[in-house]
């Protein structure tokens, strides 16, 4: 039985709780890490999370979208925790880390996959710790030894490659958590409107042109989606997420969000690639 919800906020956190006799439940959403885009929004079973678009100001750039928990809706399963490329979301109960999706097997785990080759970094070449726009990168030398050492905070890394592009001895790979596709109708874009690219977190990624509207260089783009939170107009930007990079799972819960997160033929791929995955497994074992 719930005794009590509650929905406090600072300048760098969200938290809904939620009280019972016996447990106490509370979503915390670090605003630091999150960028205001859709992909919560998108999954969440029960609609209680909202990207909710900034009003714009003459003059000013256009704030990012803030996150709205209605924490009557909230069920706290934990799937905008796990599903979230920023790891901005935290879930705990009664003080401890928890997350019942994962935990439960019925939610897969997203996959940060960061490779370094740290016998080709120059010493005192930082490029990669510059260029990353979150900060997770931490860039260290031991100049008695001409050793680098890198330290990537991978949890909340969303997979932009931004790092990758930048390095000058291609010693850092970074594979895409979410691909996709993003399209500008110029017909469509408004002229002199740039409310996507000033919200985009991924520097280079959307671009004014000559003519004062918005280009695309997807290449490091992560398709999350903040740039169709705010535009203003109806179908001038289109967002297509293909694939996920994700850990094994068989479950219901996932292949609904993947269909509301990408499509219902991106899910279709998706069962039949691990269908094929079943029958070779299937046809070793009888070789075997």
């Amino acid at each position: 039985m719930v005794m009590r919800l509650l929905t406090t906020e600072t300048s760098d956190e969200l938290v809904v709780e939620r009280a019972m006799y016996t447990r106490r439940y509370a979503l915390v959403l670090d605003k630091k890490r999150c960028v205001g885009c859709d992909v919560c929004q998108t999954v969440c079973p029960r609609e209680a999370v909202q990207a909710v678009k900034p009003a714009k100001v003459e003059g000013q750039e256009l704030g990012r979208p803030m996150i709205m928990i209605d924490e009557a809706k909230c069920s706290f399963c934990g799937i905008c925790s796990a599903i979230c490329p920023f790891g901005a979301f935290s879930l705990t109960m009664n003080g401890e880390r928890i997350n019942p999706v994962l935990e439960k097997e019925s939610f897969p785990r997203i996959v940060h996959e960061i490779e370094v080759d740290q016998t080709k970094c120059p010493v005192d070449c930082d490029e990669c710790e510059k260029a990353c726009p979150f900060n997770l990168i931490e860039v260290s030398a031991d100049k008695s030894k001409g050793v680098m050492k890198i330290e990537i905070d991978k949890e909340h890394c969303p997979g932009c490659r931004l790092c990758e592009v930048k390095c000058p001895e291609a010693a850092v790979r970074v594979k895409k958590i979410v691909s996709g596709s993003i399209k500008i109708d110029q017909e469509k874009c408004p002229s002199g409107c740039h409310d996507c690219a000033d919200v985009c977190p991924i520097p280079g990624v959307l671009y004014i042109l000559d003519d004062g509207k918005v280009g695309v260089d997807d290449y490091c783009c992560i398709y999350c989606g903040v740039c169709k939170v705010v535009c203003p107009v109806e179908e001038a930007l289109g967002l297509r997420r293909s694939a996920v990079l994700h850990t094994p799972v068989h479950s219901g819960a996932w292949n609904k969000a993947l269909e509301k997160l990408a499509s219902t033929n991106e899910m279709a791929k998706e069962l039949t690639s691990r269908r094929a995955v079943k029958v070779r497994e299937s046809a070793r074992r009888r070789v075997g």
